[in-house]
Order: structure tokens, then sequence, then C-alpha cells
């Protein structure tokens, strides 16, 4: 075994040699809680995770919300080397159980909210052996209530994990097929924090770190747990769904300083009709799991008055990897590779890695990156290539080094014989007044030719055939692009299929456009 080294160690024992004890850990509605108070608390946590039977390397699936006890689990579990494996709470109990048995998990943890799911979801799923909960429910298996298993006598003892343990799982969204679980280790919490969070982020002591983004997926994880944690920040916790009002007053009353979103949700906010101080107090925001359209920016940012950093992530590289940086963002751009990671783009067909100002798929390499997918030999290797990541998007870089995305590789749409990046389209009816969102995807016409279609979500007081007409758009769009560019077609709609992460469902947009060009 290598040097040792566990991420609990670091992410909480650290902070306690750091002199930190009585800095605030995690603020929000069940109160503040200190350095000193949540190392107690995962200690008793680990103590008492040892005593129901979970052993080193077992898996613990989290079915939690944002709250104390998610943050005293998950560490718990992994400072006495098992695998905490945090879930979507979007899941129904078919989802939970397909995840408890793909998993082979041996305890489940639940906040109250989802007793219900995690009861149902127990009942087909043999290899349970426990559930620990916050509050009573009844289940097919014993139950451990959460304030009698952190009740036990503090365990300080680390168990023996180095730096390439395994650490945690985290399922992908699904975006393109049945989640798969990315096995991280240990060391790459440290990784991660010590590139995005230290040298982009810029987080410090005196930070607090507010997330729509729940922690139950990679960007979450690291915005409200690990890089707060890492640098003696506070996480500002909230339980609820993330709504843009709620944001706002959490933002306002724990004094939040750096604030976590994705597109979709800062659009929300603008639509909302919030005052320009709603989020006074944040020094910095943050997007990511979509590409940030610099129309979306330039309005957010002239409104609020706070400056957005976009960057992209992915699961299986636990968090962010490139991305732009205070000072130097470059609207409608994804930034520059974060210090610590190295990019190519390859173009497929021919397997060579191309120059500046060519689109092609985007490949990552870095020392965060899971070690593969559980279970999943054949998707591992279309993914993880060597040292290098496949991320399935296409990008284009300019001569300052400066990445833009296209889309996913696979929804960029050959209309005309060019190719023609959704996104590029998406951004031109963004800069029409009356649009608020838009999605761009293919659709065939009636000589099975691929065309651009756009699904458009307007702003409040809008109307469509009032205000503001489908052939408006359509010649918005020619008017400011290439005539093969302008989408075909014009659909409005009040919302859009979305992953438990937020991003948009493409592929259900997709097969709902398949007949609106026949």
């Amino acid at each position: 075994m290598g040097q040792l080294f566990n991420a609990c160690d670091y992410l909480l024992d650290r902070r306690l040699a750091a002199g930190d004890g009585e800095r605030v850990a995690l603020a929000g509605a069940a109160g503040d809680l200190s350095y000193a108070g949540l190392h107690e608390m995962a200690c008793r946590t680990a103590a008492g995770l040892r005593s129901v039977g979970l052993e080193p390397e077992q898996r613990l699936l989290m079915l939690m919300a944002d709250t104390p006890e998610f943050v005293m689990v998950y560490l718990a579990a992994m400072r006495i080397g098992a695998i905490p494996v945090p879930v979507s709470t979007m899941l129904r109990a078919e989802g939970v159980t397909e995840l408890l048995r793909d998993s082979r998990a041996r305890f489940l943890a639940v906040t109250p909210e989802f007793a219900a799911v995690a009861s149902a979801a127990a009942e087909a799923a043999p290899e349970l052996a426990g559930i620990v909960a916050v509050a009573p429910l009844g289940a097919p298996v014993p139950v451990h209530l959460l304030g009698d298993v952190s009740a036990a006598a503090p365990d300080e003892r680390v168990y023996d994990t180095s730096a390439d343990a395994p650490a945690f799982w985290l399922y992908t969204s699904g975006t393109t097929g049945t989640p798969k679980a990315a096995m991280h280790r240990h060391g790459s919490v440290r990784v991660v924090c010590e590139t995005y969070g230290a040298q982009v982020l810029g987080i410090r002591a005196e930070d607090r770190c507010l997330s729509a983004a729940k922690a139950f997926f990679a960007y979450g994880l690291g915005n409200s747990v690990l890089f707060p944690l890492s640098a003696g920040a506070s996480a500002v916790l909230n339980a609820a769904p993330s709504r843009p009002d709620l944001i706002a007053e959490a933002a306002v009353k724990y004094g939040a300083t750096l604030f976590f979103g994705g597109p979709t949700f800062f659009a929300n906010m603008l639509r909302a009709g919030m005052p320009a101080d709603a989020m006074a107090g944040v020094r910095l925001a943050a997007s990511a799991g979509e590409a940030l359209p610099a129309a979306l920016y330039q309005r957010w940012t002239a409104h609020f008055g706070i400056d957005i950093i976009d960057g992209i992530g992915m699961t299986e590289m636990l968090h962010i990897f490139l991305s732009n940086a205070p000072g130097q963002v470059r609207a409608g751009t994804t930034g520059r590779a974060v210090p610590g990671y190295d990019l190519k783009l390859v173009d497929e067909e021919s397997g060579q890695e191309v120059g500046d100002d060519v689109p092609a798929t985007l490949f990552v390499r870095g020392a965060s990156a899971a070690t593969g997918y559980w279970s999943r030999y054949d998707a591992s290797r279309q993914v993880y290539q060597g040292e290098w990541l496949r991320t399935g998007d296409t990008y284009v870089r300019d001569d300052d080094g400066y990445y833009t995305c296209l889309g996913r590789t696979g929804d960029m749409i050959k209309a005309s014989g060019i190719w023609v990046s959704p996104m590029e389209v998406e951004a031109r009816l963004l800069s029409h007044p009356a649009v608020s969102q838009a999605v761009v995807v293919a659709a065939h016409d009636g000589d099975g030719l691929e065309k651009p279609v756009a699904y458009v979500i307007l702003e409040p007081g809008q109307t469509a055939g009032a205000t503001v007409t489908e052939d408006e758009l359509i010649e918005h769009c020619r008017t400011g692009l290439p005539s093969f560019k302008r989408p075909r077609r014009v659909i409005f709609t009040d919302s859009y299929p979305a992953t438990a992460t937020g991003k948009v469902r493409r592929v259900e947009l997709r097969a709902k456009a398949a007949t609106v060009l026949l």
C-alpha cells in the first residue's frame, strides 16, 4: 500500500490541526456546526456504522437531502474505509432499487423525506442488510436510527487507506443510457480541492458556499462539501429543492459569498423577476452542467452585478477541469484548462489531434479521474482511454487557449452537408429579447435530411403568437446566421425534460421533434 491518505482525515482532522476547530463548517436551517463538532459527530457516526456491521469497501447508498446528516454519513463512511454512494433524491423506488442492486449496497442511509421510497426500494434488494434512518420507518430489513448510531463513543481511528484506495462512488445522470457508477479514489478529493477549488475558485476560509446544485452528484458534492471543508470555509446547506426565491433568501440570511448553479437555474432566477440586490454579499458565481450562453451570462451579470465563471466537469472527473477564471471571463466560452489538467481535441474519424479553430471531440487527462465504471467493462474502455478520458463533447479552441463548446458530439447537426452546432443557433435565439431559454435539436424532413428544430421558453409577459411569433424568431436567426443554420421550426414550450442533475434530455426532445418536419 502507498502512503496513508484518507479523504475524511484530509477534510476534517487537517482542519483541527490547523486550529480551525471553532470555525463554522456547516450553516443553514439546521443551525451552525463547528469543525470540532463535525469532527466529533463524524467519529461517533464512524464508530456506530462499524457497530451495525458496515465493513471496509462495502457500499453505503445515500438517499439523503443536503443536511448535516448527509455530510456526517459521507465522511464517516470514508473514515472507516467503506464506500458512500450518494444517489439522486429525485429517483422513484424502482430507480433506487436498481442502484441498490447494481452497487450491491449493504446499507442504505435515508433522510425522512425519502422514507417511503427507501422502504419500497428495500423490498427488492436482497443484499441490503439494513437501513440507517434519521427517523423511524417500516422496512423489510433492520432499521438503525442515525441518532443511535451517532451516539456511539467517538472513535478517532482512520482506516488504513491510501490515495489510490476506493473512497466513494457517484452515479452518472444517465443522459445516454442507464446510470453507471464512477469509482473515485481518496486522492481525487485532494486533487479537485487543490486545482479548481484553490487555483480557479480561489476559495478561502472566510467564504460561505451556497449551491443550487445538490450534493448527490459531483458538481454539488464539490461545492457543498469538498471545497469548503478543504479550506476551512463554511457550507450553507439547503435541504429543500432549489428555487430562486429560497436560494436568494438563504444567500442573504447565511451570508453566502460563493454561489454555484447551472445555466437553467441562472435563467430561472431572471425569469423570477428577482431584484438586483437579491444576492447581495455574493462575490462570485460559478456555473457548470451545461455551457453558459453568452447572452444569458450578460443578462445575469448585468442584473445582479456578480460575475459568473463558466466551466465543465464530469462525474467521471469528479469536478471542473476546464473553466473561465475570475477577471478573465470570455462570455460564451468554457475558458481554459484548469491547472493540473491536460486537454486535447481529437478528430475521431482519423484518430488525430487537431489544432486551433478545428472542431473535434474533447479529451481530458488529470489525477481526479475515476478508476472506471463499476461492472461496466465496455463502457469503461470507451470513455477511459489510457491516461485520457473521452468527454463526448465537441469543442473548438482559439489561439489563446479558450475552448468553446459546440454541444455533445452526438448532438451535432449536419444540415446541407455542413456541421451545425446547436449551441450556435441557441445563442442566436437567446439574443432575441423575448426568448428566455432555447434548445435546438435535429429533426428529419420529408427527404430524410437533418434540419435544426428549436424548442423555446419565452420571457415572462411574452406570449407565443401575440407578442412574438415563430416566423419572427426564424427570421431573427436567418439575419444573424447562414441560412442553412436557421431552425426550420420553432416550438414554444413551458419546460424541458431534464435529468436529475438539471441537464436537458436532448434525446427526448429529438424524439418529440421526429415528425414536426414531415
